[in-house]
């Protein structure tokens, strides 16, 4: 059986572990406690380490999924996750006032630790206030980022799936050219 790993990175709040525990087909280990940051976010848990969870896609591919912090102070977990992984898929809350910043911040970040598959799934785009798609095309356009970007809702399994696939099939790609 072929094993990969996937990182789940972006901004806080966005859905990470939600997306994992979406797509996990064991028990999903988070690392959630009180959100003590309630600044940053309302929201009242908030991941402070590395949630794993795994899904097997047939006929022989395991996934080991690797949710990350969203907040910077926890940079050095980014960086330790990164070993060994097939790429990043970076979630990003469109409702957020910083959401288009949040791209670039997680994609450069990632970038220069050689991450050079990279997947951006877009949150919350059904919300008031979520920007569009189009903006977020229009400014990885700018940014010339040459990365697949998706609106889902992280707690419907086949929006993450399509991330995921997305990405395994991107380094499938990168081995064989």
């Amino acid at each position: 059986m072929q094993e990969y790993k996937i990182i789940f990175a972006g901004s806080m709040g966005a859905g990470k572990t939600t997306a994992i525990t979406a797509l996990s087909e064991i028990s999903v280990i988070n690392t959630d406690v009180v959100n003590t940051d309630r600044s940053a976010h309302k929201k009242a848990m908030t991941t402070v380490g590395i949630d794993y969870g795994q899904v097997i896609i047939p006929p022989d591919l395991k996934l080991g999924l690797y949710g990350t912090p969203g907040q910077d102070r926890f940079r050095f977990v980014w960086q330790v996750v990164t070993s060994g992984a097939i790429g990043v898929i970076v979630i990003i809350d469109s409702t957020s006032d910083n959401a288009l910043n949040d791209v670039s911040h997680y994609i450069d970040f990632f970038a220069e630790q050689g991450m050079e598959n990279i997947v951006v799934g877009l949150s919350h785009a059904d919300e008031k206030h979520a920007r569009s798609l189009e903006e977020f095309l229009a400014y990885v356009s700018d940014k010339q980022y040459p990365y697949p970007i998706f609106t889902i809702d992280a707690r419907v399994r086949s929006d993450v799936l399509l991330l995921v696939e997305t990405l395994v099939a991107s380094a499938e790609a990168a081995l064989y050219s």
